[in-house]
C-alpha cells in the first residue's frame, strides 16, 4: 500500500513539475527583462520534449534493470534539476535546466505505471486513480504556483518541490522492498498472446491517439493559466486568484478519471473511448467564442473530457502487452507522441500571438475530431490473458 501511495505521489508531482513553468511564465518573464510571455513559451518546449523522447531509454532500463531503481534516479533527478530551475537568471539557462528537468520527469509514465499495474487486479480503477493524482498535480501546479508567485516569488515555486522529491525518494528508498529481478526477467503467471496484424492496428491507433491527446493537453494545461486571464478578465490581476480558480477546474475535471477507470474495468476500451473523445470534440466547439463565467464553465467541460482520455493510453497498453515488456512499449509510445506533441508548448506562445486564443480551441477541436476517427479503428474486443 506504501509502494502505491508513493507511485501516486509521484505522478502527481511529475505533472505539478512540468506545469510550474506554465504557471509562473508572467512572473519569469518580468524578472527577466522579457516584453511578453508569448516570447518566453518556446524554452519550455525541451522539457516536454525530453519528457518524450528520454521516455525511450527510462522504459528499457525500467524492464532490464529494474522499476524500483528508476523510481529512485526519478525523485533525487526531479529534485535536483527543480532547484537547479530556480538559479537560473536568463532565458537560455532556463531552457536548459528545463529540459534537464523533462529528461528526469520522463521516467515516471514508462516505470511508475507499469510498477502500480505489475500486482493489480483491476487495472483500470488503479489507472483510474493515479490519472486522479497526476491531474492533481495538475490542479496543484496552478494553486500552488500561484500562492508562492504572490508572496515568496517564482523561484520558490521550483524550490519546494524539489525539496519536497527529494524526501519522497529517501522514503521511498527506506520502504520500498528492492526487487527480486527485473521485470524481463521474472515469470509471468498470465501471458497475454495477440496476433502480430491486431499488435500493429492498435499500436497504430494508439500512437495516433497519444499524439493528438498529448498536444491537446499540453496546449490546455499550459495555455490555460494565460487564456483563463485574457477570458475571465476580472481575475487578471491577481495571480492567486487565478490560480485558485485553474485549480478548481482541473480537480473537477480529475475526478472524469476515477470514473472512467472503472468503466474500463467492465466495458471494451473502444466503447469507453469513443464517446468521452466525441464530446471533447463538442466541449472545444463550445468554448471557442465563450467569456467570463460561461467561459470557465466550457474550460470545466473541456479540461473533464481532456483528463477522462488520459487513462486509455494505459489501459490499452495494460489489456493488450504483457507485463515483462510494459515500460519498453510505454517508452516507444511515449517517445515517438509526446517527443512530437512536445512541438505544442514551442508554438503556444508564438501562435497565439499571431492567431489568438480563439484559433486555438477551433484547432483543438478539429484534434479533437481526428482522434475520435481513430479510435473508430480498436478492435471491438480486448484481449483476454491466458
Amino acid at each position: 500500500m506504501k509502494t502505491r501511495l508513493l507511485l501516486y505521489l509521484a505522478h502527481a508531482i511529475d505533472h505539478l513539475a512540468l506545469l510550474i513553468f506554465a504557471t509562473a511564465v508572467s512572473a519569469i518573464a518580468i524578472d527577466f527583462g522579457v516584453a511578453r510571455w508569448e516570447d518566453l513559451m518556446p524554452y519550455a518546449a525541451g522539457a516536454f520534449f525530453m519528457f518524450g523522447v528520454a521516455s525511450l531509454p527510462a522504459g528499457r532500463y525500467g524492464d532490464l534493470w529494474g522499476r524500483r531503481a528508476m523510481m529512485l534516479v526519478f525523485f533525487y533527478g526531479m529534485g535536483a534539476s527543480l532547484m537547479l530551475v530556480a538559479l537560473t537568471q536568463t532565458p537560455l539557462q532556463m531552457g536548459i535546466a528545463l529540459t534537464l528537468m523533462g529528461a528526469f520527469s520522463a521516467i515516471y509514465h514508462p516505470v511508475g505505471i507499469p510498477m502500480l499495474l505489475q500486482d493489480a487486479k483491476k487495472a483500470g480503477s488503479v489507472i483510474g486513480v493515479n490519472g486522479l493524482a497526476g491531474n492533481l498535480g495538475v490542479a496543484f501546479a496552478a494553486l500552488l504556483t500561484g500562492f508562492l508567485v504572490k508572496y515568496l516569488g517564482w523561484r520558490a515555486a521550483f524550490v519546494i518541490p524539489g525539496v519536497l522529491c527529494i524526501l519522497l525518494g529517501i522514503y521511498f528508498g527506506l520502504v520500498v522492498p528492492k526487487e527480486l529481478g527485473s521485470p524481463a526477467k521474472r515469470s509471468q503467471k498470465r501471458a497475454l498472446t495477440i496476433d502480430r496484424k491486431m499488435a500493429i492496428r492498435v499500436f497504430a491507433v494508439l500512437t495516433v491517439t497519444t499524439t493528438m491527446s498529448g498536444i491537446v493537453f499540453n496546449f490546455t494545461t499550459n495555455g490555460n493559466g494565460e487564456l483563463l486571464r485574457e477570458r475571465l478578465s476580472a481575475v487578471a490581476a491577481d495571480p492567486a486568484l487565478l490560480g485558485a480558480l485553474l485549480a478548481g477546474v482541473y480537480v473537477i475535471a480529475s475526478l472524469a478519471q476515477v470514473i472512467v477507470g472503472r468503466l474500463i474495468d467492465r466495458f471494451p476500451i473502444k466503447y469507453v473511448f469513443l464517446p468521452i473523445v466525441f464530446l471533447q470534440a463538442i466541449s472545444f466547439a463550445a468554448a471557442i467564442y465563450a467569456t467570463n463565467w460561461w467561459f470557465y464553465v466550457a474550460l470545466i467541460a473541456c479540461m473533464t473530457f481532456v483528463f477522462g482520455a488520459i487513462p486509455f493510453t494505459d489501459a490499452i497498453i495494460a489489456r493488450f502487452v504483457d507485463d515483462s515488456m510494459r515500460s519498453r512499449v510505454a517508452g516507444v509510445r511515449l517517445a515517438v507522441s509526446f517527443g512530437f506533441s512536445s512541438l505544442a508548448v514551442w508554438a503556444l506562445g508564438p501562435f497565439v500571438k499571431t492567431s489568438g486564443f480563439a484559433t486555438l480551441i477551433m484547432l483543438m477541436t478539429a484534434i479533437a475530431v481526428v482522434t475520435t476517427l481513430a479510435v473508430c479503428f480498436l478492435p471491438n474486443r480486448d484481449p483476454q490473458p491466458v
